[in-house]
């Protein structure tokens, strides 16, 4: 009776959680660009200046140059990526006005030090420019810590003189550093610096630190993006493409446990709880993990409820073959998950492998199919194979399924021993 109780108590506890969840875990989704509209543009990088070279880091900063200003163009949740050694991918879903896209992004990041240029009509105003990023060594901004262990940040330029000149001028004065018009920090000069290098205090900030060094780099050497390819997606066919998608998805889902429950009857009716309890649980991680959801993410959904679906049959069947050869319903079904876990789970594990490949030297929609089948065939094995077992070994424990045709097995079909 205990077993009974506690296989009812988990059905009934997961259905309620998931139907007061899920329509909320739904709204909060986060849609691509395929299912939502908007805009795509692949940039090609390289420097400003002959003789320069496009780095990891310096290809690393121009994209989250490019996240800042595509967050103050009001966009939703922008999405930039590197792509080899010098391109950038943005996406920027329910963008409309593509123009103001194209040209505030391929404008180089300009970095300058200024002054105020001592009018009295100006005297707030940080407008007087005095270096610029070019003036400073290329990736010559490092984070260092003081005797008291504060973080600070040490640049060095190109022209001492130039500098030595700026300092003496400005003794006691301040240096505002600004990316793109945009105040980052406005240093006092402490003294006359002759050596072509200098320290900037942060007041003990290690996060502001790493910022301004950041910022500094991207700064001495700027990256002009050419426009390779773009694609816009209206928001009308995103959401006819994830009407589309969820219809053929709901069809197909329907079909696979009517499926289950006419072939394996009770196993077949658990496999299809647990595929549910499954779908819902790689929706939760969606949300939790901020994974945004395109349409290969949802061939890779529909992918994996394919292969939870082949991992219950593959057992359901064995438990059938055993059972036909004459063992008792408890010999049959020990028998048939020991002889079809390692199969199932060899199955699984080399589609992981496959997978965790594509993530890792794949790009764009090719990462988020391999990411989404991981997770998918991580929670499959969680729900169809050990939560399904758990929950049949339940009902068999309490002596619930002793005929073989709550199992789809006729009489017919056993052999006597």
């Amino acid at each position: 009776m205990k077993r009974i109780i506690a296989f009812i108590t988990v059905v009934v506890v997961s259905f309620g959680i998931m139907a007061w969840t899920t329509p909320d875990l739904l709204k909060n989704v986060r849609l691509g660009l395929d299912l939502k509209g908007g805009f795509e543009i692949l940039y090609e990088a390289s420097p400003l200046e002959g003789g320069s070279e496009v780095t990891r880091e310096s290809l690393i900063q121009t994209a989250k140059s490019l996240e800042d200003r595509a967050n103050k163009l009001g966009t939703s949740e922008p999405e930039v990526t590197t792509e080899g050694t010098n391109r950038i991918r943005l996406k920027l879903a329910g963008v409309t006005d593509e123009a103001t896209v194209r040209k505030t992004m391929k404008e180089p990041a300009t970095l300058t030090f200024r002054s105020k240029d001592g009018t009295e009509k100006n005297a707030d105003e940080y407008n007087k420019i005095e270096m610029i990023g070019t003036d400073f060594a290329a990736n010559g901004a490092k984070l260092e810590f003081t005797q008291m262990n504060e973080p600070v940040v040490s640049i060095k330029v190109n022209s001492k003189d130039k500098f030595a000149e700026v300092t003496k001028r400005l003794l006691g004065q301040p240096l505002a550093i600004y990316m793109n018009d945009e105040l980052v920090s406005d240093p006092v000069v402490q003294a006359v610096l002759t050596d072509g290098s200098a320290q900037i205090s942060v007041g003990g900030d290690l996060a502001k630190a790493k910022e301004l060094r950041d910022k500094i780099n991207l700064g001495a050497l700027p990256l002009q993006l050419t426009e390779k390819y773009s694609q816009s997606i209206g928001a009308t066919l995103g959401k006819q493409s994830l009407d589309k998608t969820i219809e053929a998805g709901l069809i197909g889902s329907l079909f696979i446990l009517l499926f289950m429950i006419g072939m394996y009857r009770v196993p077949g009716l658990i496999a299809s709880f647990t595929l549910i309890v499954h779908t819902w649980l790689l929706i939760l991680v969606f949300v939790w993990a901020d994974f945004t959801l395109t349409l290969p993410g949802i061939a890779a959904f529909i992918l994996g409820i394919g292969m939870a679906v082949d991992a219950n049959i593959i057992t359901n069947e064995r438990i059938h073959e055993e059972m036909r050869t004459g063992k008792s319903i408890m010999s049959a079904v020990k028998a048939g998950d020991k002889h079809s876990l390692r199969t199932v789970l060899d199955s699984q594990i080399t589609t992981i492998i496959v997978a965790a490949v594509m993530y890792a030297y794949g790009t764009g929609a090719v990462k988020g199919f391999a990411l989404v089948l991981i997770v998918e065939i991580v929670l499959s094995i969680a729900t169809n194979i050990y939560l399904s077992r758990f929950l049949l070994n339940l009902l068999l424990k309490a002596g619930k399924l002793l005929k073989p045709k709550y199992f789809g097995v006729k009489e017919r079909d056993i052999r006597e021993l």
